[in-house]
């Protein structure tokens, strides 16, 4: 049977049919804008209300379709893009993470990772490094999978069970993290977008899940181990090497293993000088009562992480020799912005979307109501937040990009939970291990033919249903950890970030 014919079967192929009939992410964020201003007018003519739960105003649902609606779209519709706060808080982080990147001081770092590992560690070394690779974003799919297939390959062992493991750790691994990333910027900013639409006050920082995504990685690294070495392994047998090819692992060079010291060296002194910054007596990095919560040092995470990452990636490229002038440095960083043209676009569409959601007061009206519905029916714990869960897997499987995923739901559910006493960082985190998860098993997933391009290379009866049949152990089993782990931290209280627990008033 050909692989077309295999992709349309079953679930998963309705599932891709389905999804690839969805317009691009952009047009969806155009299509929810015109349904915004449908239903504002509408809502609007009836004489729609609802009380503001903080200030206790009265609020009526204006009109989109009308003069005053279209005054406001075009005077805000720059701000709406330019002030947008994942915008600037996303391409200022990559900026820095784009230098790491283009230099090749994390492909190196994640080679080095892995070939140096013992092999009976190696798995658990691969899905830790997959884990990590966040760092690079998206590059991290297209690095660390065929990099795993061939350590496995090199040292005797099943390349797809290697391959399944870096894919694992990179995909459903991939909102796990050791330090602060893209991705932290990107939905916090998104988060506190949402939240302002109850309470402008509340902001979310990137480090707002830290305590509880790094808490994560130790649970994550050892389940995708064991996954790999006991299931996925044995099921896949015997690796024989039909295509008969000289498949080498190219190992660190010299220059390589000196620029990697050198960049540990610049990045501990880079974190000395910052720690002697933050404990110096009277610094005004902490706040005015001495404490680190909030602190200027914690508001202001993304530009320190920026530098560290130039810091580091300055100091590989000059000793690699990826840089050979002050030039290089600015172009490494244009060509990481190039990478992110696409998600600027999507950005522009998005911003619209929430701000006619918000002027409108249609956001507040849904919050508001919602909440009391959840409450008529007592549902407001646990079994809530659960469900939320499990619809956000669901929603990605045909909404990949996490981020487009999250400004579709943050509009929705932040200000509803925030009406419940629930922190938003703490919805954040809910959402986020929903979407981690179900990265790998999505269709939608553009990188998955890239994996699939490269299983095909080392077996070429393999097609998509093989693919999805040997993540789908690592998706149910990251998901089921990952819920434990949120109701083990909600039940206890366990701080989800810096001075974030579940629930408001924490």
């Amino acid at each position: 049977m050909n692989q077309t014919t295999e992709k349309q079967k079953g679930v998963l192929g309705a599932i891709e049919r389905i999804g690839n009939k969805l317009p691009d992410p952009f047009f969806i964020f155009v299509i929810l804008a015109a349904i915004v201003m449908v239903i504002s007018m509408i809502f609007s003519f009836v004489g729609a209300t609802v009380e503001h739960p903080g200030t206790g105003e009265m609020l009526e649902i204006r009109n989109l379709i009308s003069f005053e609606g279209l005054a406001y779209m075009l005077s805000s519709m720059l701000d709406n893009f330019t002030g947008f706060a994942p915008l600037g808080l996303v391409l200022g982080i990559m900026l820095g993470i784009g230098v790491a990147e283009k230099t090749g001081l994390l492909s190196t770092a994640i080679k080095k990772s892995i070939l140096k590992a013992p092999k009976s560690v190696v798995t658990y070394a691969i899905i830790l490094v997959g884990i990590s690779g966040n760092l690079a974003s998206d590059a991290a799919f297209v690095i660390i999978p065929p990099l795993a297939a061939m350590v496995f390959y090199t040292i005797g062992r099943h390349p797809l069970a290697g391959l399944s493991a870096g894919f694992a750790g990179t995909g459903a691994g991939f909102t796990a993290n050791l330090i602060i990333t893209g991705t932290d910027a990107t939905l916090a900013g998104i988060t506190s977008e949402a939240a302002a639409m109850i309470n402008d006050t509340v902001a979310v920082t990137p480090v707002d899940n830290y305590y509880f995504m790094l808490t994560s990685v130790l649970f994550i690294a050892i389940a995708g181990g064991l996954i790999t070495d006991k299931i996925i392994e044995p099921r896949l047998g015997t690796y024989k090497d039909e295509t008969k090819e000289d498949r080498q692992l190219n190992e660190v060079t010299d220059r390589e293993n000196k620029g990697l010291r050198n960049a540990v060296i610049a990045g501990i002194l880079f974190i000395a000088i910052l720690a002697l910054l933050v404990f110096y007596p009277g610094s005004t990095l902490r706040n005015e009562s001495g404490g680190l919560v909030p602190s200027t040092f914690l508001g202001n995470i993304v530009p320190i992480v920026l530098l560290f990452f130039v810091t580091v990636g300055v100091a590989y490229g000059k000793t690699a020799g990826t840089i050979e002038k002050l030039d290089d440095i600015p172009k490494f960083m244009a060509e990481s912005m190039k990478d992110m043209s696409g998600y600027i676009v999507l950005i522009f569409a998005a911003a619209q979307f929430i701000a006619y959601f918000s002027w409108s007061n249609l956001g507040t009206w849904l919050a508001v109501n919602s909440a009391e519905f959840f409450t008529s029916i007592s549902m407001t714990g646990l079994p809530l937040i659960i469900g939320f869960s499990f619809l956000a897997a669901l929603l990605n499987l045909i909404i990949f990009s996490g981020s487009a995923q999250w400004a579709l739901m943050a509009p929705v559910f932040i200000p509803m939970f925030m009406l419940l006493d629930y922190h938003p960082a703490f919805i954040q985190a809910a959402f986020r291990i929903a979407d981690s998860s179900t990265n790998i098993i999505t269709p939608l997933n553009p990188y998955i033919m890239l994996v699939l391009a490269v299983m095909k290379d080392y077996d070429r009866k393999a097609g998509l249903g093989t693919l999805i049949s040997l993540m789908l152990p690592y998706s149910l089993a990251f998901f089921g950890i990952w819920l434990v782990l949120l109701i083990i931290f909600f039940i206890l209280g366990i701080p989800f970030g810096p001075g974030i627990t579940v629930y408001m008033e924490g």
